[in-house]
């Protein structure tokens, strides 16, 4: 008979460990944020061991955490592609992204697939660890980086990271307006993971000071994003995360100036995926939609 830990608590540690975030990972299993926590920390009592470290800002996996964290989710992965090849009909493919590009650009248009293409059943790994094609069951992924990304990969360029500033309407006109890139120091400035506002107000500014930047920090860009729309502060980001929100006036870009990133995304894939049709469909359809 098998030693194994409590289903619930290795679902609350796997969503956990991916998000980084209790909140998150409750909502996604459809529970509270303490019986997350508190089917962690069973888990870790289980284990003897501590999986995360728990931080104001969030969680950190432990040593043993990011050691325990890849078999359990290829363990999940694994139960999830078994049930899903008992519908024979059904074609499963699995596209990897970061949360950010699946929350802001990928998920808005899966509808459209998913009525242009029924045959194919989409399953979206978003996370920020860096998903392997053959372990972890994935058949395309979207990275953002420049080309190789790794012998026997190809890359197929999706769209530039083209960087703008982005604010709520009203606080592009309120007591301190902002209609040039100077004006921003005047102003929170919403940061994300990948750190581009002292890249961005140096290309802008031609070099001036930017010591006095005042900023918010997020994990993830989305966040900083929902930020910007909650008039919290101006956040940097890629024009095609925000392009919707531009459209319905969410979301202004306050001035025209923008800075494109050497590091784009790309659409990457196995040179001989287990699944040559349905990796080509993908891949064009992606890129039809740039």
């Amino acid at each position: 008979m098998r030693n194994l830990p409590p289903l619930n608590s290795l679902k609350a540690f796997e969503a956990s460990g991916r998000h980084l975030n209790f909140r998150i990972a409750a909502e996604e299993l459809g529970v509270t944020q303490g019986a997350v926590a508190q089917q962690v920390r069973a888990l870790e009592a289980l284990l003897k061991v501590k999986l995360f470290r728990r931080h104001a800002r969030g969680l950190e996996l432990s040593d043993e955490g990011r050691r325990y964290l890849p078999p359990i989710r290829r363990a999940f992965d694994m139960i999830a592609e078994a049930s899903e090849n008992l519908a024979p009909k059904d074609v499963v493919a699995t596209i990897s992204s970061t949360p950010s590009f699946a929350t802001r650009w990928l998920v808005p248009r899966l509808g459209a697939f998913a009525k242009d293409h029924p045959e194919v059943r989409l399953r979206l790994d978003a996370s920020n660890a860096l998903s392997n094609f053959q372990s972890d069951g994935v058949d395309v992924a979207i990275r953002q980086g420049k080309p190789p990304f790794g012998p026997g990969l190809t890359a197929e360029p999706l769209f530039a990271s083209e960087l703008i500033a982005v604010c709520h309407p009203e606080l592009a006109i309120g007591k301190t307006p902002i209609s040039s890139p100077g004006d921003l120091l005047n102003h929170v400035l919403l940061e994300d993971a990948h750190g581009q506002w002292p890249l961005f107000l140096e290309s802008a500014l031609g070099g001036g000071q930017i010591s006095d930047m005042r900023t918010m920090n997020f994990s993830q860009t989305s966040l900083a994003i929902d930020a910007a729309v909650a008039r919290q502060g101006v956040a940097l980001t890629i024009r095609a995360f925000v392009e919707e929100d531009l459209a319905s006036n969410r979301l202004c870009q306050p001035f025209p100036f923008s800075v494109t990133a050497e590091e784009g995304y790309f659409v990457v894939a196995p040179r001989e995926p287990r699944n040559a049709r349905v990796v080509s469909v993908l891949r064009r359809w992606l890129v039809e939609q740039t």
